[in-house]
């Protein structure tokens, strides 16, 4: 038996049996949706799966209430999330649909707080940040770290950067901090 075909026939079974006991637990969980071998997914019923969304191995999807808003984690149709991305939300983000996320991706809406500098970061508040939509149709690269920021439909960010501000559609997205870098012809 040939290792592609033996790989590809326990990966469908993982993820049939995966949606059979884990899909009720979403607040919404779209058909044809695959999550491979997550990490860590916690607040599943503040998380929305459209869907044919695939989310490869080693995800960590969370969706934390801090305060007395609801969280909301929303991740359109047609999304496709590589290995070990990092997705949490403590009020509001939302990936809008065929949106192409590359391996160890974080957004968050979320930062953690430095006020106390005595006190360990570890040991210190989450804070909301700002609003975070991904548009239809963008592309994340690698190692990318949006926070607090929303990327405009059909644009691209480049690989390794962080984009701490919004950015508008259709456009080239590079460096640290982010910024624009080109227009994209429509």
């Amino acid at each position: 038996m040939r290792y592609s075909l033996y790989k590809r026939f326990f990966k469908k079974l993982y993820c049939i049996s995966w949606r059979f006991f884990f899909a009720k637990s979403f607040k919404k969980f779209g058909a044809k949706s695959n999550i491979y071998k997550p990490d860590t997914i916690t607040g599943e019923r503040y998380i929305s799966i459209g869907t044919c969304v695939n989310v490869a191995t080693g995800a960590w999807l969370s969706a934390i209430p801090i305060d007395n808003h609801i969280p909301e984690l929303v991740i359109g149709s047609d999304c496709q999330i590589g290995r070990f991305c990092h997705i949490i939300a403590v009020r509001e983000l939302v990936l809008g649909e065929s949106v192409l996320i590359a391996d160890k991706v974080y957004i968050s809406d979320n930062i953690h707080t430095f006020a106390d500098p005595l006190l360990p970061i570890l040991k210190q508040p989450v804070a909301f940040r700002k609003r975070v939509v991904i548009g239809d149709g963008a592309w994340i690269g690698e190692n990318v770290s949006i926070i607090g920021a929303s990327i405009g439909k059909g644009s691209i960010v480049a690989a390794g950067a962080v984009v701490l501000s919004d950015m508008p559609d259709r456009c080239l997205i590079a460096g640290v901090p982010a910024k624009v870098i080109k227009l994209l012809d429509v």
